[in-house]
């Protein structure tokens, strides 16, 4: 069985005594913020006076840049600049968790602050009441790289009795799963369902339906509860595209996506209009659909293992192996939402309805987009 963390074998009881503890009014306010990998998350946290009613009570505050890949040392402040405010599952209320916006020491957005850009998008397409809903798959480990109840000298059995399994033999680390789902309904992050993965140790949670930006900001705050959950537990959640060789399914976070149109009698319509635009911009999606300007996918987009090849663009009815899946209700109804199943698991989720958004309702006649 995989190594769990020291820290996991604390006693937790000693713990409790001290978070029970009263906070004597005033506020633990938790600062999370993207790194300059574009894939870690950082955090720290100070004390308010008193438990802030919205965003708009939680101040500005900085960090050191130089120790999370982001600046140099000789100038390293980074603002932290808050967006969105979460309860806290961890230390209860009246604590918050809050997104931030990284920007420079000149107050421009830091290299891997694709928020930024990505609110100015949705804010030109608002009146198209843009949905989101995106599946996050991921993979436990434990903390030496081995995946989660794995032999320790070989491979469990072939892909087959795992998806949306249960049983001891057959879903592992359940209890993990479980916790994050209740942190982040807590929360308030719009986590709407879960379910064992095809690999053994390989689980998904789905976020959405969310509208604009909002999908880049809840989906960011269920990966962090996530890591912060398998922390408790002394494991390792990753999101690589293709954490095992050989034939073992790998890591997605297929995107879901539609607009007020295609939410209407007769949107398969516009559905079919939005997948004509992908099929002609493929590869520049497949860029900014990982977090290695695709090199990740390379490892992913095989054509096996439930995905498409990553040289070719492909749509159809209820098929996983596509790039852009049409669900079979959705074909029926003729309206409803596609399916984009090319993200990563470690794609930003900000670049990914960013460029979804830009080729199918920003393009214009000559090809380019509206920047």
């Amino acid at each position: 069985m995989a190594s769990v963390s020291p820290s996991s074998r604390l006693n937790k009881a000693v713990r409790q005594y001290y978070m029970s503890l009263p906070q004597g009014g005033k506020c633990q306010v938790t600062y999370i913020w993207i790194d300059g990998t574009g894939q870690g998350l950082r955090n720290k946290t100070r004390t308010l006076d008193e438990e802030p009613a919205g965003i708009e009570d939680i101040p500005e505050w900085n960090f050191d840049g130089s120790s999370t890949y982001q600046s140099e040392g000789s100038n390293s402040d980074m603002y932290l600049i808050p967006v969105c405010m979460f309860r806290d599952p961890f230390t209860l209320d009246p604590n918050k968790l809050v997104l931030c916006e990284v920007l420079k020491y000149n107050r421009l957005p830091s290299e891997t602050n694709q928020r930024h850009s990505c609110t100015k998008v949705m804010e030109e397409v608002k009146e198209h009441c843009m949905w989101f809903g995106m599946e996050q798959e991921y993979t436990l480990l434990g903390v030496d790289g081995h995946p989660f109840s794995w032999p320790a000298n070989g491979y469990p059995a072939p892909q087959g009795p795992f998806y949306c399994s249960v049983g001891a033999n057959n879903a592992y680390g359940r209890d993990i799963v479980e916790c994050h789902y209740k942190a982040c309904l807590y929360a308030g992050v719009k986590i709407c369902g879960t379910n064992a993965e095809v690999m053994p140790s390989q689980w998904e949670f789905q976020v959405g339906p969310c509208e604009g930006i909002e999908m880049g900001d809840h989906l960011w705050a269920a990966r962090f509860l996530l890591h912060r959950v398998c922390e408790d537990f002394g494991v390792v959640a990753t999101l690589d595209p293709k954490p095992v060789k050989g034939d073992w399914n790998g890591t997605g976070c297929h995107t879901n996506v539609s607009t007020k149109q295609m939410r209407e009698d007769g949107g398969l319509q516009y559905i079919m209009e939005a997948v004509d635009r992908l099929s002609k911009r493929h590869m520049e999606h497949i860029r900014v659909y990982d977090a290695c300007g695709g090199q990740d996918n390379m490892r992913r987009l095989t054509g096996f293992h439930e995905t498409s090849n990553i040289s070719d663009f492909s749509s159809g009815v209820a098929n996983r192996a596509a790039s852009i899946r049409i669900p079979r209700q959705v074909a029926h109804d003729k309206k409803g939402y596609f399916e984009d199943r090319r993200p990563a698991g470690n794609c930003d989720p900000y670049a990914v309805i960013r460029a979804i958004v830009g080729t199918c309702l920003l393009e214009v006649e000559d090809g380019t987009q509206s920047q």
